[in-house]
């Protein structure tokens, strides 16, 4: 908890002298002057899961055997601070953290999701920037507003680095973004960290698999662009909305690309000499999203198509606030918990819709159920993988509060005799989702 002292008392030392030239304190703002376009802003989100998981076979819980399990933990927090403190200069950052439940490590405090400063070279067509950023390249929602997202989770794999040569989706970046009329882009230049220290850090080589490599890195390149065909959407932050409720009608097309060269590495067929690939990912969408009807109706779509080059048989899991910590089952590729393979060598489909009943259906509420499927064919896996993901939201008071009861089935894949992945059956995970958002 130390950092977040540390974190907390620079906020107040930072925000004191503001508070005191502040000219008016509304939702969260302080304007700086009089007509308001230099602020500074501050938001908190929490999101709190109570969930229900059937386990991959073997998992374990500190060794002890498990199918089963109950457990409650904070998805996520946030606290955002950002500022326009000139007509050109842009501050943004993030703490918070992600993925705490019972058998987290306690105490261990909040991190730094973003830092990064911007000047407007030509306001609103060109911005310059540096630091820890989300500027991201691939898709719509490799870079999601946690706070606005449609069910319980975006569609994580487009994060297609995350945690491995990052910090939580986030790189440290120079970029540049802004708007050509309708079109809308952003394009960065990333250092990707250090794969040592990555939790799911491996230096052991072989012929048949790629891996991130253990050298050190080559610059990376990312970029997505837009053309937004109705309403405009807000480039002031990195974060993509999930949904606007019916608060707007967007419709826009998108495509982007993320490119390492020498990211990846495996042994030659003779196994003495390694190998060394480019990392290449690219992904085209589409994302409508608006109201419908007269009583305040709203429908959501997405659609992404991706094409993913790790190298060679890659698979990497992905277990969402994982309930389990070890496995008996070196054959369950999956791994522990609630893990299944979410990245890999290959090309993925995956598309969400979710509709918004009237306003004041229930009361002053209104529900808005939610469909998602991400569908993968990988070259390591004998099958397609598909993850579903649907459920209902109650939305109390639109994405500021809201109750989310969600399913989430994925697939198990088993080890066959050539290494590749099988298919074995399916398991579950049932959340209720509780979110605040101050914004």
């Amino acid at each position: 908890m130390k950092l977040a002292k540390i974190a907390l008392i620079g906020l107040i030392v930072f925000l004191l002298p503001l508070i005191l030239k502040a000219q008016v304190l509304k939702d969260g703002k302080l304007t700086l002057n009089e007509d308001g376009l230099h602020y500074v802003k501050f938001t908190i989100v929490n999101q709190a899961w109570l969930r229900n998981t059937t386990l991959n076979e073997g998992s374990t819980v500190f060794g002890y055997g498990k199918k089963n399990t109950w457990d409650i933990g904070i998805r996520r927090f946030r606290m955002q601070f950002y500022g326009q403190l000139t007509d050109r200069v842009f501050i943004y950052s993030q703490i918070g953290e992600n993925n705490f439940n019972n058998i987290s490590d306690r105490k261990f405090g909040f991190f730094v999701h973003d830092a990064l400063g911007e000047y407007a070279v030509v306001k609103n067509k060109l911005s310059l920037g540096g630091g820890l950023a989300a500027w991201s390249g691939l898709a719509r929602f490799a870079s999601p507003s946690v706070g606005s997202i449609l069910g319980v989770d975006a569609p994580l794999y487009q994060q297609s680095t995350n945690d491995v040569t990052d910090q939580f989706l986030r790189k440290l970046s120079v970029y540049a973004k802004g708007k050509l009329g309708n079109f809308d882009y952003r394009l960065a230049l990333s250092n990707p960290m250090a794969f040592q220290k990555a939790a799911s850090y491996s230096g052991v080589l072989n012929s048949e698999t790629a891996n991130f490599s253990s050298k050190p890195p080559k610059l990376q390149w990312n970029g997505y662009f837009q053309w937004q065909f109705l309403d405009q959407e807000s480039n002031l932050t990195p974060y993509m909305t999930g949904t606007y409720l019916g608060k707007k009608k967007v419709f826009n097309i998108g495509a982007g690309f993320v490119y390492q060269p020498k990211a990846m590495w495996r042994l030659a067929a003779n196994k003495t000499d390694t190998l060394e690939t480019n990392m290449v990912q690219l992904a085209v969408d589409a994302y409508y999203d608006a109201p419908i009807g007269q009583g305040g109706q709203a429908i959501s779509i997405y659609a992404s198509a991706g094409y993913f080059d790790y190298g060679k048989n890659y698979l990497r899991n992905l277990a969402v606030m994982n309930p389990a910590n070890g496995s008996t089952r070196t054959d369950v590729i999956n791994g522990a918990g609630n893990g299944f393979s979410a990245y890999g060598t290959g090309n993925v489909f995956y598309t969400q819709v979710g509709y918004k009943f009237k306003d004041n259906l229930i009361g002053k509420t209104t529900l808005m159920p939610y469909v998602s499927l991400q569908h993968a064919n990988y070259e390591r896996l004998n099958q397609g993988m598909n993850f579903w993901d649907f459920g209902v939201s109650w939305l109390l008071s639109g994405h500021n509060s809201k109750l989310t009861l969600a399913h989430q089935n994925r697939p198990v894949f088993l080890t066959d005799a050539n290494g590749k992945g099988e298919f074995s059956n399916r398991k579950g995970s049932t959340v209720i989702q509780y979110q605040v958002f101050f914004n």
